[in-house]
């Protein structure tokens, strides 16, 4: 029983890797986090400049984790909130 406990674990251990984030990074994603703080702002006041700045900084975090469906979204709302305050 302590054999297969044992296995199991060393299996597991090999499926999850800690990974430290490099300092850009780390900065990538607290700029993400200032992000959504601007497009959470820009809910209340429906401000275009604030999703636009939201957007772009939601776009450096996603970019800098690779996950381009995501920056795929946030050019899609950042396109369409620049066309809303052109016109």
């Amino acid at each position: 029983m302590v054999r297969w406990s044992k296995m199991k674990y060393k299996f597991l251990k090999q499926l999850v890797r800690r990974k430290r984030l490099t300092p850009g990074e780390r900065m990538a994603s607290r700029i993400g986090y200032m992000g959504a703080g601007f497009l959470i702002a820009a809910q209340w006041t429906i401000d275009p400049r604030l999703y636009i700045l939201g957007f772009i900084c939601v776009m450096i975090q996603t970019a800098s984790r690779k996950q381009w469906n995501l920056v795929a979204l946030n050019i899609n709302g950042l396109f369409a909130w620049t066309k809303h305050l052109i016109g």
